[in-house]
Protein backbone atom coordinates (compact mmCIF):
# COMPACT_ATOMS: atom_id res chain seq x y z
CA UNK A 1 0.00 0.00 0.00
CA UNK A 2 1.31 3.37 -1.02
CA UNK A 3 1.52 6.45 1.63
CA UNK A 4 1.67 9.76 0.13
CA UNK A 5 4.23 12.51 1.62
CA UNK A 6 1.72 14.07 3.08
CA UNK A 7 0.09 10.99 4.79
CA UNK A 8 3.68 10.74 6.09
CA UNK A 9 4.80 14.40 7.04
CA UNK A 10 1.02 14.05 8.88
CA UNK A 11 1.81 11.18 10.39
CA UNK A 12 5.38 12.24 11.59
CA UNK A 13 3.49 15.61 13.18
CA UNK A 14 2.31 13.92 16.49
CA UNK A 15 5.66 13.90 17.60
CA UNK A 16 5.35 12.91 21.32
CA UNK A 17 3.70 9.64 20.37
CA UNK A 18 5.40 8.58 17.50
CA UNK A 19 9.26 7.03 17.63
CA UNK A 20 11.21 6.73 14.68
CA UNK A 21 13.60 3.48 14.27
CA UNK A 22 15.62 3.49 10.98
CA UNK A 23 16.14 -0.13 10.58
CA UNK A 24 15.02 -3.82 11.97
CA UNK A 25 18.11 -4.39 13.60
CA UNK A 26 16.80 -1.79 16.29
CA UNK A 27 14.22 -5.01 17.36
CA UNK A 28 14.76 -4.90 20.68
CA UNK A 29 14.60 -0.37 20.94
CA UNK A 30 11.12 -1.67 19.50
CA UNK A 31 9.97 -3.53 21.70
CA UNK A 32 11.29 -1.56 24.72
CA UNK A 33 9.42 0.96 23.18
CA UNK A 34 6.02 -0.79 22.69
CA UNK A 35 5.94 -1.23 26.38
CA UNK A 36 6.75 2.50 26.25
CA UNK A 37 4.03 3.14 24.35
CA UNK A 38 1.42 0.26 26.52
CA UNK A 39 1.90 1.80 29.79
CA UNK A 40 1.26 5.34 28.48
CA UNK A 41 -0.85 6.70 25.88
CA UNK A 42 -0.17 4.24 23.24
CA UNK A 43 1.68 5.83 19.90
CA UNK A 44 3.07 4.42 16.76
CA UNK A 45 6.79 3.36 15.54
CA UNK A 46 7.87 4.21 12.41
CA UNK A 47 10.54 1.80 10.67
CA UNK A 48 12.61 2.59 7.86
CA UNK A 49 13.07 6.40 8.55
CA UNK A 50 16.23 7.72 10.13
CA UNK A 51 15.62 10.30 13.56
CA UNK A 52 16.24 13.32 10.40
CA UNK A 53 12.96 12.62 8.88
CA UNK A 54 15.11 10.56 6.17
CA UNK A 55 13.01 7.58 4.58
CA UNK A 56 15.67 5.11 4.53
CA UNK A 57 13.18 2.24 4.01
CA UNK A 58 13.44 -0.91 5.05
CA UNK A 59 14.23 -4.82 3.46
CA UNK A 60 10.81 -6.64 3.50
CA UNK A 61 10.87 -10.09 2.57
CA UNK A 62 8.40 -13.11 2.55
CA UNK A 63 7.94 -13.68 6.52
CA UNK A 64 9.21 -10.00 7.82
CA UNK A 65 6.11 -9.46 9.28
CA UNK A 66 5.17 -12.53 10.64
CA UNK A 67 8.72 -12.86 12.40
CA UNK A 68 8.52 -9.16 13.94
CA UNK A 69 4.94 -10.00 15.41
CA UNK A 70 6.29 -13.61 17.03
CA UNK A 71 9.22 -11.74 18.59
CA UNK A 72 6.97 -8.61 19.94
CA UNK A 73 4.67 -11.21 21.33
CA UNK A 74 7.87 -13.52 22.93
CA UNK A 75 9.46 -10.55 24.58
CA UNK A 76 6.27 -8.69 25.72
CA UNK A 77 3.98 -10.04 29.20
CA UNK A 78 1.09 -10.32 28.63
CA UNK A 79 1.83 -10.53 25.40
CA UNK A 80 1.18 -7.22 22.73
CA UNK A 81 0.00 -7.94 19.38
CA UNK A 82 -0.15 -4.43 17.99
CA UNK A 83 -1.23 -3.51 14.73
CA UNK A 84 1.92 -3.82 12.33
CA UNK A 85 1.61 -3.10 8.44
CA UNK A 86 3.99 -1.70 5.70
CA UNK A 87 3.57 1.38 3.83
CA UNK A 88 5.57 2.48 0.55
CA UNK A 89 6.65 5.99 -0.02
CA UNK A 90 9.10 7.43 -2.16
CA UNK A 91 9.28 3.57 -3.50
CA UNK A 92 10.65 2.78 -0.48
CA UNK A 93 9.19 0.65 2.49
CA UNK A 94 8.57 1.08 6.07
CA UNK A 95 6.77 -0.69 8.75
CA UNK A 96 4.18 1.08 11.37
CA UNK A 97 3.41 -0.45 14.08
CA UNK A 98 0.58 0.62 15.86
CA UNK A 99 0.34 -0.25 19.75
CA UNK A 100 -2.75 0.83 21.50
CA UNK A 101 -2.60 2.14 25.44
CA UNK A 102 -2.68 -0.88 28.20
CA UNK A 103 -5.58 -1.04 30.40
CA UNK A 104 -3.86 -1.57 33.34
CA UNK A 105 -0.60 0.08 32.16
CA UNK A 106 1.66 -3.32 33.33
CA UNK A 107 3.05 -4.35 30.09
CA UNK A 108 7.02 -5.33 30.37
CA UNK A 109 9.62 -5.68 27.58
CA UNK A 110 12.25 -8.66 28.39
CA UNK A 111 10.67 -8.44 31.92
CA UNK A 112 11.42 -4.36 32.67
CA UNK A 113 8.56 -1.68 32.37
CA UNK A 114 9.19 0.84 30.14
CA UNK A 115 7.05 4.79 30.03
CA UNK A 116 6.93 7.51 27.62
CA UNK A 117 8.42 10.78 29.19
CA UNK A 118 8.01 13.13 26.08
CA UNK A 119 9.77 11.98 23.23
CA UNK A 120 11.82 9.53 25.00
CA UNK A 121 11.70 5.71 26.13
CA UNK A 122 12.48 5.27 29.50
CA UNK A 123 13.25 2.67 32.25
CA UNK A 124 9.71 2.68 34.66
CA UNK A 125 11.25 2.90 38.71
CA UNK A 126 10.55 -0.21 40.54
CA UNK A 127 8.40 2.27 43.21
CA UNK A 128 6.38 3.40 40.36
CA UNK A 129 5.81 -0.17 38.64
CA UNK A 130 5.23 -1.44 42.55
CA UNK A 131 2.64 1.49 42.82
CA UNK A 132 0.82 0.42 39.94
CA UNK A 133 0.64 -2.83 40.27
CA UNK A 134 -1.18 -2.11 44.25
CA UNK A 135 -3.65 -0.10 42.07
CA UNK A 136 -4.34 -3.01 39.58
CA UNK A 137 -4.90 -4.70 42.39
CA UNK A 138 -6.33 -2.32 45.27
CA UNK A 139 -9.75 -3.65 45.63
CA UNK A 140 -8.58 -7.71 46.67
CA UNK A 141 -5.35 -5.97 48.80
CA UNK A 142 -7.57 -3.21 50.99
CA UNK A 143 -6.19 -3.48 54.62
CA UNK A 144 -10.09 -3.58 55.90
CA UNK A 145 -10.43 -6.16 54.38
CA UNK A 146 -8.03 -8.88 54.93
CA UNK A 147 -7.74 -10.69 57.72
CA UNK A 148 -5.73 -10.29 60.47
CA UNK A 149 -4.24 -13.98 60.51
CA UNK A 150 -3.06 -13.60 64.65
CA UNK A 151 -6.60 -12.82 65.66
CA UNK A 152 -9.55 -15.00 66.94
CA UNK A 153 -13.14 -14.55 67.40
CA UNK A 154 -12.65 -14.34 71.20
CA UNK A 155 -10.55 -10.59 70.44
CA UNK A 156 -13.87 -9.43 68.84
CA UNK A 157 -15.36 -6.94 71.69
CA UNK A 158 -19.13 -8.99 72.24
CA UNK A 159 -20.27 -5.66 73.87
CA UNK A 160 -18.76 -3.46 71.39
CA UNK A 161 -20.53 -4.97 68.83
CA UNK A 162 -23.91 -4.63 70.88
CA UNK A 163 -23.71 -1.34 71.29
CA UNK A 164 -23.09 -1.11 66.96
CA UNK A 165 -25.88 -2.66 67.10
CA UNK A 166 -27.73 -0.58 69.33
CA UNK A 167 -26.48 2.73 67.35
CA UNK A 168 -27.24 1.41 64.26
CA UNK A 169 -31.34 1.19 64.98
CA UNK A 170 -31.28 4.22 66.39
CA UNK A 171 -28.97 5.73 63.30
CA UNK A 172 -30.10 4.14 60.19
CA UNK A 173 -33.20 2.54 61.29
CA UNK A 174 -31.47 -1.00 60.63
CA UNK A 175 -32.43 -3.91 62.86
CA UNK A 176 -30.66 -7.36 63.49
CA UNK A 177 -32.25 -10.15 61.90
CA UNK A 178 -33.89 -12.16 64.08
CA UNK A 179 -32.85 -15.23 62.86
CA UNK A 180 -29.44 -14.51 62.28
CA UNK A 181 -26.62 -16.01 64.49
CA UNK A 182 -23.43 -13.98 66.08
CA UNK A 183 -20.71 -15.43 63.93
CA UNK A 184 -23.01 -14.50 60.65
CA UNK A 185 -23.63 -10.90 61.40
CA UNK A 186 -20.26 -10.67 61.77
CA UNK A 187 -19.37 -12.03 58.45
CA UNK A 188 -21.98 -9.70 57.08
CA UNK A 189 -20.84 -6.76 58.44
CA UNK A 190 -17.44 -7.43 57.07
CA UNK A 191 -15.84 -7.28 60.97
CA UNK A 192 -14.80 -11.49 60.22
CA UNK A 193 -14.33 -13.96 57.43
CA UNK A 194 -14.30 -17.65 57.31
CA UNK A 195 -11.21 -19.39 56.61
CA UNK A 196 -12.20 -22.75 55.77
CA UNK A 197 -13.88 -24.35 59.39
CA UNK A 198 -12.54 -21.08 61.26
CA UNK A 199 -13.57 -17.58 62.01
CA UNK A 200 -11.08 -15.41 61.63
CA UNK A 201 -11.60 -11.57 62.40
CA UNK A 202 -10.82 -8.75 59.39
CA UNK A 203 -8.33 -5.89 59.96
CA UNK A 204 -11.60 -4.12 59.91
CA UNK A 205 -13.24 -6.07 62.72
CA UNK A 206 -10.28 -6.19 64.93
CA UNK A 207 -9.92 -1.98 64.67
CA UNK A 208 -13.55 -1.39 64.92
CA UNK A 209 -14.71 -4.01 67.38
CA UNK A 210 -11.32 -5.80 69.19
CA UNK A 211 -10.65 -5.78 72.91
CA UNK A 212 -7.05 -4.33 72.12
CA UNK A 213 -6.59 -2.96 68.70
CA UNK A 214 -2.50 -1.98 69.73
CA UNK A 215 -1.77 -5.35 70.26
CA UNK A 216 -2.14 -6.67 66.39
CA UNK A 217 -1.29 -3.01 64.79
CA UNK A 218 0.87 -1.06 66.89
CA UNK A 219 0.23 2.03 63.75
CA UNK A 220 -3.15 2.09 65.16
CA UNK A 221 -2.77 4.69 68.10
CA UNK A 222 -4.14 8.34 67.44
CA UNK A 223 -2.43 10.66 69.59
CA UNK A 224 -3.53 14.26 70.13
CA UNK A 225 -0.79 16.72 71.60
CA UNK A 226 -1.23 20.33 73.00
CA UNK A 227 1.53 22.46 72.34
CA UNK A 228 2.72 25.75 74.32
CA UNK A 229 3.47 27.59 71.48
CA UNK A 230 3.60 26.99 67.69
CA UNK A 231 6.07 24.83 66.79
CA UNK A 232 6.69 21.20 67.48
CA UNK A 233 9.50 21.60 69.13
CA UNK A 234 7.84 23.97 72.23
CA UNK A 235 7.00 22.31 75.23
CA UNK A 236 4.03 19.66 75.38
CA UNK A 237 1.58 20.81 78.26
CA UNK A 238 -1.01 17.94 77.51
CA UNK A 239 -1.37 14.87 75.81
CA UNK A 240 -3.57 11.54 74.49
CA UNK A 241 -2.15 8.39 73.65
CA UNK A 242 -5.62 6.46 72.49
CA UNK A 243 -5.57 2.83 71.42
CA UNK A 244 -8.79 2.13 71.51
CA UNK A 245 -11.16 0.94 68.92
CA UNK A 246 -11.91 3.83 65.96
CA UNK A 247 -15.22 5.38 67.10
CA UNK A 248 -13.71 5.51 70.72
CA UNK A 249 -10.54 7.20 69.43
CA UNK A 250 -12.87 10.05 67.84
CA UNK A 251 -14.84 10.48 71.57
CA UNK A 252 -11.85 10.46 73.28
CA UNK A 253 -10.08 13.00 70.87
CA UNK A 254 -13.44 15.75 71.06
CA UNK A 255 -13.05 15.32 74.42
CA UNK A 256 -9.43 16.04 75.11
CA UNK A 257 -9.67 19.05 71.87
CA UNK A 258 -12.51 20.62 74.04
CA UNK A 259 -10.14 21.02 77.36
CA UNK A 260 -7.42 21.76 75.31
CA UNK A 261 -8.76 25.09 72.87
CA UNK A 262 -10.21 28.05 73.79
CA UNK A 263 -13.86 29.77 74.54
CA UNK A 264 -14.71 32.98 73.09
CA UNK A 265 -16.88 35.05 74.16
CA UNK A 266 -18.94 37.77 72.59
CA UNK A 267 -22.06 39.75 73.32
CA UNK A 268 -24.90 39.15 70.33
CA UNK A 269 -27.07 41.65 68.24
CA UNK A 270 -30.39 40.50 70.00
CA UNK A 271 -29.44 40.85 74.05
CA UNK A 272 -27.11 42.04 76.29
CA UNK A 273 -26.45 38.41 77.10
CA UNK A 274 -22.65 36.64 76.01
CA UNK A 275 -22.36 34.03 74.48
CA UNK A 276 -19.95 30.75 74.00
CA UNK A 277 -18.03 29.45 71.51
CA UNK A 278 -14.81 28.13 70.85
CA UNK A 279 -12.64 29.05 68.71
CA UNK A 280 -12.70 26.20 65.80
CA UNK A 281 -16.03 24.09 64.97
CA UNK A 282 -15.67 21.28 66.75
CA UNK A 283 -17.38 18.93 64.35
CA UNK A 284 -15.48 19.94 62.06
CA UNK A 285 -12.34 19.22 63.46
CA UNK A 286 -14.61 15.62 63.97
CA UNK A 287 -14.83 15.39 60.73
CA UNK A 288 -11.06 15.63 59.87
CA UNK A 289 -9.92 13.15 62.82
CA UNK A 290 -12.62 10.49 61.76
CA UNK A 291 -11.14 10.66 57.92
CA UNK A 292 -7.76 10.92 59.51
CA UNK A 293 -8.80 7.18 61.13
CA UNK A 294 -10.43 5.90 58.36
CA UNK A 295 -8.94 7.13 55.40
CA UNK A 296 -5.36 6.14 56.12
CA UNK A 297 -3.11 3.90 54.96
CA UNK A 298 -2.70 1.58 57.64
CA UNK A 299 0.23 -0.75 56.06
CA UNK A 300 2.35 2.60 57.11
CA UNK A 301 4.03 1.85 60.65
CA UNK A 302 3.24 6.05 61.68
CA UNK A 303 0.08 6.67 63.41
CA UNK A 304 -2.52 9.26 63.31
CA UNK A 305 -1.65 13.01 65.00
CA UNK A 306 -3.65 15.57 65.86
CA UNK A 307 -1.10 18.94 66.96
CA UNK A 308 -2.82 21.84 68.73
CA UNK A 309 -0.63 25.15 68.65
CA UNK A 310 -1.62 28.63 69.91
CA UNK A 311 -2.31 29.80 66.14
CA UNK A 312 -3.71 26.86 64.59
CA UNK A 313 -4.71 22.91 64.81
CA UNK A 314 -2.94 19.84 62.63
CA UNK A 315 -4.41 16.69 61.85
CA UNK A 316 -2.15 14.18 60.22
CA UNK A 317 -1.99 10.60 58.81
CA UNK A 318 0.12 8.54 57.17
CA UNK A 319 -0.67 7.78 53.28
CA UNK A 320 -2.56 10.09 50.00
CA UNK A 321 -5.39 10.74 48.63
CA UNK A 322 -6.43 7.97 46.18
CA UNK A 323 -5.53 8.56 42.35
CA UNK A 324 -7.98 11.34 40.81
CA UNK A 325 -8.97 12.61 44.33
CA UNK A 326 -8.04 15.74 45.60
CA UNK A 327 -8.95 18.40 48.23
CA UNK A 328 -10.46 20.59 44.98
CA UNK A 329 -12.20 17.26 43.69
CA UNK A 330 -13.30 14.65 46.75
CA UNK A 331 -15.09 12.29 44.95
CA UNK A 332 -15.91 9.20 47.24
CA UNK A 333 -12.75 6.80 46.32
CA UNK A 334 -12.64 4.75 49.83
CA UNK A 335 -9.60 3.42 50.84
CA UNK A 336 -10.76 1.58 53.37
CA UNK A 337 -14.65 0.60 52.72
CA UNK A 338 -15.63 -1.29 55.50
CA UNK A 339 -14.48 1.48 57.99
CA UNK A 340 -16.57 3.74 55.77
CA UNK A 341 -19.36 1.52 56.33
CA UNK A 342 -19.22 0.69 59.51
CA UNK A 343 -18.59 4.46 60.28
CA UNK A 344 -21.88 5.52 58.32
CA UNK A 345 -23.60 2.82 60.29
CA UNK A 346 -23.19 4.63 63.51
CA UNK A 347 -23.95 7.98 62.47
CA UNK A 348 -20.28 9.47 62.32
CA UNK A 349 -20.47 9.97 59.17
CA UNK A 350 -23.27 11.05 56.64
CA UNK A 351 -23.24 11.07 52.84
CA UNK A 352 -19.84 9.45 51.50
CA UNK A 353 -17.71 12.44 49.91
CA UNK A 354 -19.29 15.33 51.85
CA UNK A 355 -16.50 15.41 54.79
CA UNK A 356 -14.73 18.04 52.89
CA UNK A 357 -17.22 20.12 51.64
CA UNK A 358 -18.67 20.09 55.06
CA UNK A 359 -15.51 21.20 56.85
CA UNK A 360 -15.35 24.24 55.04
CA UNK A 361 -18.76 25.36 55.26
CA UNK A 362 -18.50 24.98 59.13
CA UNK A 363 -15.58 27.18 59.18
CA UNK A 364 -17.17 29.36 56.89
CA UNK A 365 -20.16 29.67 59.22
CA UNK A 366 -17.91 29.87 62.29
CA UNK A 367 -15.59 32.63 60.57
CA UNK A 368 -12.50 31.35 60.62
CA UNK A 369 -10.25 30.18 57.44
CA UNK A 370 -11.28 27.66 55.32
CA UNK A 371 -8.87 24.45 56.14
CA UNK A 372 -6.08 23.70 53.72
CA UNK A 373 -4.52 20.47 52.94
CA UNK A 374 -0.53 19.88 52.64
CA UNK A 375 0.10 16.81 50.71
CA UNK A 376 3.15 14.75 50.89
CA UNK A 377 4.20 11.37 49.22
CA UNK A 378 3.24 9.36 52.80
CA UNK A 379 1.44 11.94 54.83
CA UNK A 380 -1.40 13.89 54.18
CA UNK A 381 -2.17 16.60 56.52
CA UNK A 382 -5.00 19.16 57.18
CA UNK A 383 -4.31 22.81 59.10
CA UNK A 384 -7.19 24.53 61.05
CA UNK A 385 -6.19 28.26 61.45
CA UNK A 386 -7.39 29.70 64.98
CA UNK A 387 -10.34 32.66 64.13
CA UNK A 388 -7.75 34.53 67.17
CA UNK A 389 -6.43 37.60 65.88
CA UNK A 390 -4.03 40.37 66.26
CA UNK A 391 -4.96 42.48 68.76
CA UNK A 392 -4.13 46.17 69.78
CA UNK A 393 -1.26 44.67 71.81
CA UNK A 394 0.27 41.36 70.88
CA UNK A 395 1.64 39.38 73.80
CA UNK A 396 4.12 36.93 72.90
CA UNK A 397 5.80 34.78 75.70
CA UNK A 398 4.82 37.36 78.67
CA UNK A 399 6.65 40.07 76.18
CA UNK A 400 4.04 43.00 74.81
CA UNK A 401 5.55 43.90 71.34
CA UNK A 402 5.21 48.10 72.11
CA UNK A 403 6.87 50.40 69.61
CA UNK A 404 6.00 48.57 66.48
CA UNK A 405 4.21 50.05 63.91
CA UNK A 406 0.68 48.12 62.19
CA UNK A 407 2.72 46.26 59.16
CA UNK A 408 5.27 44.66 61.79
CA UNK A 409 2.50 43.68 63.85
CA UNK A 410 1.13 41.86 61.20
CA UNK A 411 4.39 40.14 60.67
CA UNK A 412 4.19 38.74 63.84
CA UNK A 413 0.77 37.63 63.13
CA UNK A 414 1.75 35.90 60.32
CA UNK A 415 4.99 34.44 61.74
CA UNK A 416 2.85 33.38 65.04
CA UNK A 417 0.20 31.35 62.29
CA UNK A 418 3.04 30.19 59.26
CA UNK A 419 5.94 29.81 61.60
CA UNK A 420 8.73 31.83 59.33
CA UNK A 421 8.05 34.84 56.81
CA UNK A 422 9.88 36.22 53.56
CA UNK A 423 10.77 39.60 52.69
CA UNK A 424 8.77 38.82 50.04
CA UNK A 425 5.83 37.87 52.07
CA UNK A 426 6.37 40.84 54.06
CA UNK A 427 6.18 42.95 50.98
CA UNK A 428 3.09 41.28 49.80
CA UNK A 429 0.99 41.42 52.66
CA UNK A 430 2.18 45.04 53.43
CA UNK A 431 2.75 46.40 49.96
CA UNK A 432 5.33 48.34 50.62
CA UNK A 433 8.86 48.67 48.87
CA UNK A 434 11.63 46.57 49.30
CA UNK A 435 13.70 49.23 50.98
CA UNK A 436 10.46 49.84 53.74
CA UNK A 437 10.38 46.08 54.23
CA UNK A 438 14.31 45.42 55.05
CA UNK A 439 14.07 48.24 57.55
CA UNK A 440 11.36 47.04 59.35
CA UNK A 441 12.34 43.43 59.41
CA UNK A 442 16.03 44.67 60.49
CA UNK A 443 14.15 46.50 63.47
CA UNK A 444 12.49 43.90 64.56
CA UNK A 445 15.20 41.44 64.66
CA UNK A 446 17.12 44.53 66.75
CA UNK A 447 14.25 44.41 68.96
CA UNK A 448 14.56 41.13 69.42
CA UNK A 449 11.37 40.45 68.42
CA UNK A 450 12.49 38.01 65.47
CA UNK A 451 15.66 36.36 64.43
CA UNK A 452 16.95 35.71 60.71
CA UNK A 453 17.47 32.02 59.66
CA UNK A 454 19.38 31.01 56.36
CA UNK A 455 21.44 33.64 53.44
CA UNK A 456 20.56 34.86 50.26
CA UNK A 457 17.57 33.84 48.58
CA UNK A 458 17.10 31.11 51.93
CA UNK A 459 16.72 34.01 54.16
CA UNK A 460 13.75 33.61 56.92
CA UNK A 461 12.64 35.55 59.38
CA UNK A 462 10.98 33.81 62.76
CA UNK A 463 9.98 34.74 66.26
CA UNK A 464 12.86 34.29 69.02
CA UNK A 465 10.23 32.62 71.45
CA UNK A 466 6.49 31.86 70.98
Amino acid sequence: MKMTKEELKYLLKEKENVELKFSLSLVNEVIECISAFANTNGGKIVVGIDNAGKIVGVEVGKGTIENLANRIAQNTDPKIHPKIKMEETDSKKIIIIEVKESLDKLVLAFGRPFKRVGKSTVKMSKDEYERLILEKHREKLQFDKQICEEARLEDIDKHKVNWYLRKREEIRKVKKPKDMSYEELLINIGAVQRVDSKIIPTNAGILFFGKYPKRFFIQSQLRVAKFKGIKVIHPVIDRLDSSNTLWEMVEEAEEFIRKNIRLLSFRTEKSFMREDKFEYPIRALREAIINALIHRDYRETSDTRVFIFDNRIEVMNPGTFPKEVTPERPIHKAINPILCSLMYDIGFIEKYGSGIYMMKELCRKWENEEPRYELHPVETKIIFESQIKESTVIELEGKILEGINKRQKKAVEHVRKKGIIKREEYIKINKVSHTTASSELRDLVEKSIFKKTGKGKYLRYELTQG
